[in-house]
């Protein structure tokens, strides 16, 4: 790609974002964004097939280094074991939600457009699909304990899934809100202190 090609889609991805975070996804114009980025329609098909395409341009590569992320972190708490699971669930959690912090505080404006201006895309599912990511965990940590002889009481699907998608919902609100990365640490430890001690009363640990 030379210069004046990557002058070109520069532009493009600056005048969408500007119109995704103004309007949404549903209501940003295709034919907005070229005008304001100086560009003919036919360049801008020269790039993009679509809106969605471009979208996706500007959100798909974080959209799925937050899952890989959490997803690497689930596969690393269970490989330790039970003991390890036990005593260190809150530090790890706590590691693992600091990390995805720093991530997302990197890469700001590309997370709020996923969090605030994805409604109608497949990107507007990231807490459900985090959330039904920590409902198996929780299963799979609650016959961990039972396989080693330990009493943990079973939650009902559906209340673990509004208890996790609340919790990342608390998380991202980091990023709805424009909370200051100085203050975001102390947020996430009193958000995860406010959970472990709730999940703890309902499985009885």
């Amino acid at each position: 790609m030379d210069r004046i090609e990557h002058t070109t889609l520069e532009k493009i991805l600056k005048e969408a974002k500007i119109e995704f975070m103004e309007k949404g996804y549903q209501l940003a114009s295709l034919r907005e964004i070229v005008k304001k980025a100086g560009v003919t329609t036919g360049a801008f098909y020269g790039y993009y097939k679509n809106k969605e395409q471009l979208f996706d341009a500007l959100v798909s590569e974080e959209y799925n280094t937050i899952i890989d992320m959490y997803e690497k972190a689930l596969e690393s708490f269970f490989k330790l074991s039970p003991e390890e699971q036990f005593m260190n669930m809150k530090s790890i959690t706590y590691d693992c939600m600091l990390q995805l912090k720093e991530y997302v505080y990197d890469h700001f404006d590309s997370i709020k457009l996923i969090l605030c201006c994805s409604q109608g895309t497949k990107y507007c599912n990231l807490v459900d699909q985090m959330a039904e990511m920590d409902v198996q965990a929780t299963h799979n940590f609650a016959q961990m304990m039972k396989d080693v002889h330990c009493n943990v009481k079973i939650v009902n699907p559906i209340l673990e899934h509004i208890l996790t998608s609340g919790m990342f919902t608390g998380f991202f609100e980091l990023i709805v809100h424009d909370v200051p990365e100085t203050e975001a640490d102390e947020y996430i430890k009193q958000l995860l202190d406010f959970y472990t001690a709730g999940w703890g009363s309902i499985m009885g640990f």
